[in-house]
């Protein structure tokens, strides 16, 4: 396999900076169409590391509609997985274009690098996990209902992992491409009129399968842009299968709990790390 150069590239937070290695995606900046065609790609992984490492990983997908990626939600949450041992992956995926495949070959990918590069990077092929904020909610829960097994025997030992994250914890997602939808999302993954089986498809509390991995979802009850039924649906569907899972209640907060800051902000940061070390306890 040629070998792929790492890029560094130093964020400036307030009061800190915060030194990411960057990836591209792609070998040659080449990635998959659903046609089986390529197109030229930047799609990128940040590689965020902690000085003491835990043993986990965790593949970050910002929000932003599917038509932007917001920066609250990928270097300061890599800051912050970091001071709690935790790897933070960013992912800067391709956007859809009403090509809802694009960003969910990316996740998928991410999740295979990531568990290739692994002992390099300093954790655990298991516990490889994603996390999504908003329409990256969306992305993240797809990356849980819609994952590739690898591919032994093609001489790639990215493609030969499997993408199935090992958990997920999802922040104020979308879920559905249903009624209780984002409209902005789902018009920018899957155009402006899709038919029912596209929406069904991508709907992923109606995706959630026995192998779904365990699920740590919050949100507002004054989210106005995304519904709290989003994270309902998908609590509900997991619990239906058995698959561990918390749905954790924010009293307020709106989207984006009152700009990434607050006692709502800080209450779901501490109980997921809780949540993980229960997960990690109970093997």
């Amino acid at each position: 396999m040629k070998k792929i150069l790492l890029r560094l590239v130093v964020f400036f937070l307030p009061g800190s900076c915060l030194t990411a290695q960057s990836l591209p995606l792609w070998p040659e900046g080449k990635a998959p169409l659903a046609s089986g065609e390529v197109e030229a790609s930047d799609a990128a992984l940040n590689v965020f590391r902690p000085k003491k490492p835990n043993g986990t990983a965790i593949v970050i997908c910002p929000g932003g509609g599917y038509g932007r990626v917001v920066g609250g939600e990928w270097a300061p949450i890599a800051k912050w997985l970091n001071a709690h041992g935790i790897t933070g992956l960013v992912l800067h995926y391709r956007l859809p274009r009403g090509n809802p495949l694009r960003p969910l070959s990316d996740v998928r990918r991410a999740l295979q690098v990531a568990r290739a590069r692994a002992g390099e990077w300093g954790y655990r092929p298991d516990r490889v996990g994603v996390m999504g904020f908003s329409a990256g909610g969306h992305l993240a829960a797809m990356a849980t209902t819609q994952f590739k097994e690898g591919i032994e025997g093609g001489g790639d030992p990215v493609s030969a992992q499997s993408s199935r994250p090992d958990f997920a914890i999802l922040v104020y997602p979308v879920i559905t491409m249903g009624p209780e939808s984002h409209a902005g999302s789902r018009r920018n993954l899957l155009g402006a009129d899709p038919g029912e089986a596209l929406i069904r498809r991508y709907s992923n509390e109606l995706q959630v399968t026995a192998r779904t991995p365990p699920t740590f979802l919050t949100h507002a009850l004054d989210d106005r842009v995304v519904t709290p039924s989003n994270s309902l649906l998908f609590h509900e569907a997991l619990k239906a299968k058995k698959i561990p899972t918390e749905y954790l209640k924010l009293a307020r907060g709106g989207h984006g709990l009152n700009g990434y800051r607050g006692p709502m902000w800080d209450a779901w940061q501490k109980r997921s790390l809780e949540w993980l070390e229960e997960l990690w306890a109970s093997e």
